[in-house]
């Protein structure tokens, strides 16, 4: 029997990407839900196109709807004009899986010339506050980020927003993670919005967070539903250790 290849295990499926060098912003869920968050809210304010999906035999058996509209889970959108490919899941990565996931992330980035990666997730504390903490793979984007960031001094970022960071630095990519600070696993578009008020100061966005924080308290009981039924789904599915809710 031959054996599968990763592209058969993660297969991206893409209209041609009109950015020469993009910025690409990954967002996964995790911890408070903040790089999901963060990249809705850039797509919609940007009004961003979408061009693409990514599917694999790793993700949960389950189909996302929005409005009675059947979407992929793990969705490509671009915004030509100013140069960016965002790439958003609604799904969590099983640790497992994100090696191979983010291996096939990579390369396909490389293939459309990403300039630079700016992985988002959130961090869990006990403080209340809602700083945004920073790392990168090189000192120079380092230095860019010392002065709108917590440096992430010491620790590790887990699930597949660490092996994306990893990746990149083995691949002698520049990129960013920012881990918006949060009380707890429920969704906090307050710690959304601190990141994306970082976003705007490194990239010159100018993204509006007003509608965000008007919205937060309904975007929370809106994600932490859709949340418990992926959760429900997983657990039905496959075995409870295959696909916990966060990794």
């Amino acid at each position: 029997m031959a054996l599968e290849t990763l592209e058969q295990f993660v297969k991206i499926i893409n209209e041609p990407i009109r950015s020469k060098k993009p910025l690409v912003i990954v967002g996964f869920p995790g911890i408070g839900l903040v790089g999901n968050i963060t990249c809705q809210h850039i797509i919609e304010e940007l009004g961003m196109k979408y061009v693409g999906s990514i599917d694999s035999k790793y993700f949960p058996p389950l189909a996302v709807l929005f409005n009675g509209i059947v979407y992929m889970p793990v969705r490509i959108y671009e915004a030509p004009e100013k140069d960016i490919v965002l790439i958003i899941s609604d799904i969590p990565i099983h640790p497992t899986a994100s090696y191979d996931i983010s291996k096939v992330l990579i390369e396909w980035m490389l293939k459309i010339n990403a300039n630079s990666i700016v992985s988002i997730a959130g961090i869990a504390t006990t403080t209340g506050e809602r700083r945004v903490f920073g790392g990168a793979t090189n000192t120079e984007w380092l230095d860019k980020i010392k002065d709108k960031t917590e440096i992430f001094q010491v620790g590790t970022i887990s699930g597949i927003s660490g092996s994306i960071m990893t990746e990149c630095f083995l691949k002698g990519i520049s990129a960013v993670s920012l881990l918006g600070e949060t009380p707890g696993p429920n969704p906090d578009p307050r710690a959304a919005v601190q990141v994306i008020n970082v976003m705007n100061g490194l990239f010159n966005l100018s993204i509006d967070t007003e509608k965000l924080l008007s919205q937060a308290d309904q975007i929370e009981l809106e994600l932490t539903k859709l949340a418990e039924q992926v959760k429900t789904t997983e657990t039905t599915s496959t075995p409870r250790k295959e696909f916990p809710m966060y990794g």
